[in-house]
């Protein structure tokens, strides 16, 4: 098992396309059985953080290689080219819905991680002396998010159901959202943890409203929001569909062992994030669905997610979400 991150953190646009290309190029022609995984460095990955922490691959004979990146499309992009095959939770499901709305069928997905009012991951932050006390109050500001359509996306259809349309936003990568709302460059941030647990600690930023998905746009606070995907290539499970039951059968375990020991499971989050040691405890956690433990009411929230980008138009077409469910047949 290898883990590479610091090359690829802060890799955006243009400059990523050499250094991807020949960094992966090994395992682009599906000659062998490795597995690499793209993750973003976001608490929401922490199942893949214990299986390769705690040694769930290896367990099962498996050659796995784990990659951040800043930007989730480039996952995606990743998987489509055959140079990664499979996602860690925290992709955007927004992401992989592109992917699909442009190249069909090339993922299924294995694992959904929610978030709400309850389980809590996105949310806009401020300035922690800030005299903005609503999200309301932001119209006219400067605001960045996270990279990519799904957080531009969000973060602007949010605002404008706060009396803020056609705002500007500025996308940035999480690890920099502090750092901008500190200097004063933007006036607030549309993010994710750990990042808003990271600035209230530091004393830096205040959460302003936390679970914004659920309630601006699913219309329910305690809606699951499935905002992010671990997801393994179609390609790769149709030429070792051995390796991916052992693979997929090991990301569960790490899934169940947050489940079953969340303030144990954290302890992993410092090598991965920029949360600190002694700050793990205090960092929320989302909840998670594998792929066979979709309700229809789950198939339904995540449906209307898919359509609201649709209605974006970060989407040129419906795309269904049922369909992209790993289905146990699959690995028969």
């Amino acid at each position: 098992m290898k883990i590479r991150r610091r090359n690829f953190l802060q890799i955006v646009g243009g400059a990523t396309g050499a250094v991807f290309s020949s960094g992966l190029s090994s395992n682009a022609q599906g000659k062998n059985s490795k597995i690499v995984i793209g993750y973003p460095a976001v608490t929401p990955a922490l199942p893949l953080y214990l299986a390769l922490e705690k040694g769930y691959f290896k367990k099962f004979g498996l050659d796995v290689e784990a990659i951040a990146f800043a930007n989730p499309q480039e996952v995606v992009e990743g998987m489509i080219s055959g140079k990664i095959q499979a996602a860690g939770n925290g992709v955007s499901s927004g992401n992989l819905a592109i992917g699909e709305d442009k190249s069909p069928g090339f993922f299924k997905i294995i694992c959904s991680n929610i978030s709400n009012t309850q389980f809590v991951l996105e949310q806009f932050v401020v300035a922690r002396d800030s005299t903005i006390k609503a999200i309301s109050e932001l119209k006219g500001k400067k605001v960045c998010s996270g990279l990519g359509p799904q957080n531009i996306a969000l973060a602007k259809a949010i605002l404008a159901k706060n009396g803020y349309p056609n705002a500007q936003i500025l996308p940035l990568s999480f690890d920099k959202h502090i750092g901008a709302i500190a200097s004063g460059e933007v006036a607030a941030a549309y993010t994710l943890e750990p990042i808003g647990t990271v600035g209230r600690i530091e004393g830096k930023t205040r959460t302003l409203e936390a679970g914004v998905v659920s309630k601006y746009i699913l219309g329910d606070p305690l809606a699951p929001w499935f905002g992010g995907s671990a997801a393994i290539s179609t390609k790769f499970l149709s030429e070792h569909p051995a390796i991916a039951q052992k693979f997929i059968t090991a990301y569960r375990m790490g899934v169940e062992e947050v489940r079953r020991n969340p303030i144990l499971a954290r302890q992993y989050l410092p090598r991965y994030t920029k949360i600190k040691p002694a700050l793990t405890k205090q960092v929320p956690l989302p909840d998670y669905r594998m792929f066979d433990e979709f309700t229809a009411k789950d198939v339904e929230y995540f449906q209307q997610f898919f359509d609201f980008l649709k209605t974006e138009k970060v989407l040129s077409r419906k795309v269904e979400v049922f369909p992209l469910l790993l289905k146990k047949a699959a690995l028969s």
